[in-house]
């Protein structure tokens, strides 16, 4: 199959690894694909953005820079349509953007179908963080782009939920998960000389990757260790870099634990593994509601013991006591009680940490199998796109 992926996307960060790691899979599998977006954004290095869009984003007018969003999906038009020509795919694989409205555009002049993976509900989500000032036009473009594609791919349950509120049939939406290539993970050394590679003292390690913000709660392990440190000799290391990094360094200093708490800034997906096998304990101290985090399958997979929220995005692929301890995150100190039972006891730790990977296998939580899913739902949108023909092809040859 020719699949083109078309995207929005202008950091190179978890987005990316999306659209990478599937294509990879799909090329393993043998399909040939073509990647149509912003030109050089995946040949940059990892953690990076697009200077130019965070400059204009920074000094221009809330609704100025999304009226340009809005006017962007002109030239996207163009790109699409021309690459659509060229190439002839078998079938579109996009990326949902608010504002972009290439892809269905495009759909109006060609018969191939588009597949839309969408990670978050745009529109609630920038309501909420930003203040989307055209919110308006941002509700119907999200329920138009959703509408109008041939299949949705929402990647939890609740997210599926949603996209069904918008008027999308069922039999219109399926749910894709992000996954692990296994073969990134392989070689890892064991927790202690991974501790020992990386300069850390043999502690007990409560770890996160990630993108660092303050609806991360990472700020909460700070507290713990500060409390506990002394009956439990306990360390926090932070994967990744983001704008709660320096409130996190002088929140530990004030508590005194300042030389427990390390942060490594950006670091290369192929490195990430041997940081994360230095984690005793990965940490999912908070997550948005809809989310599919990427870490959660890389803790799996690295065989961490995972601790996050009750929440149900988390539940579709962790049972909490039997691969994972999940806590409450709408009661006072749950996060901590789950923190102390887990320091206090080993043999717990040892149980979870070995069904992680397990359930990486029995759930087929991986980009391989979402690839092979993808062909699925593409093959079936390319036949529901061929039956209309067919059948107006079939009384003219009677006739005749």
């Amino acid at each position: 199959m020719r699949i083109l992926f078309h995207h929005r996307i202008a950091s190179r960060d978890g987005q990316a690894v999306h659209i990478e790691e599937l294509i990879a899979a799909l090329e393993r599998d043998g399909h040939e694909t073509l990647l149509v977006g912003p030109k050089g954004l995946m040949a940059a290095g990892f953690g990076s953005s697009n200077p130019i869009v965070d400059g204009v984003k920074r000094w221009i007018p809330a609704v100025l820079y999304e009226l340009l969003e809005i006017a962007y999906s002109a030239r996207a038009f163009l790109r699409l349509r021309a690459a659509v020509r060229t190439y002839r795919p078998d079938v579109v694989y996009e990326r949902f953007s608010l504002f972009l409205f290439a892809g269905i555009w495009m759909r109006q002049f060609s018969e191939v179908p588009i597949l839309l993976e969408v990670n978050s509900p745009l529109y609630e989500e920038r309501m909420k963080n930003d203040g989307l000032r055209l919110h308006r036009f941002g509700r119907w473009a999200q329920r138009l782009l959703w509408r109008r594609v041939d299949h949705v791919l929402p990647v939890t349950d609740v997210l599926a939920r949603t996209v069904a509120e918008y008027g999308v049939p069922p039999s219109r939406i399926t749910v894709i998960p992000n996954g692990i290539n296994p073969d990134r993970f392989g070689a890892v050394p064991d927790t202690e000389s991974a501790k020992a590679a990386l300069g850390l003292p043999p502690r007990l390690v409560l770890g996160f990757t990630g993108f660092v913000r303050g609806w991360n709660a990472v700020h909460r392990l700070i507290d713990f260790v500060a409390e506990h440190h002394t009956k439990h000799d306990l360390h926090v290391l932070i994967v990744g870099d983001g704008p709660a990094r320096e409130d996190l360094i002088r929140h530990a200093e004030m508590r005194g634990v300042a030389d427990r708490l390390t942060i490594t800034g950006i670091v290369e997906r192929d490195d990430v593994a041997r940081y994360v096998a230095a984690f005793d304990i990965a940490m999912l101290p908070g997550i948005t509601p809809y989310s599919s985090p990427l870490k959660l399958f890389e803790y799996l997979q690295l065989g961490r013991v995972i601790v996050g929220p009750d929440s149900e995005n988390i539940r579709e692929i962790v049972t909490h006591g039997h691969d994972a301890l999940l806590f409450d995150p709408d009661r006072e100190g749950a996060l901590e009680e789950t923190l102390l039972r887990l320091c206090t006891d080993p043999a717990l730790r040892t149980r979870l940490g070995q069904q992680a990977p397990k359930t990486i296998v029995e759930k087929s939580l991986t980009w391989g199998r979402n690839a092979e899913r993808v062909v699925a739902i593409a093959e079936a949108a390319i036949r529901q796109n061929r039956r209309p023909a067919a059948a107006d092809a079939e009384p003219s040859g009677s006739r005749g």
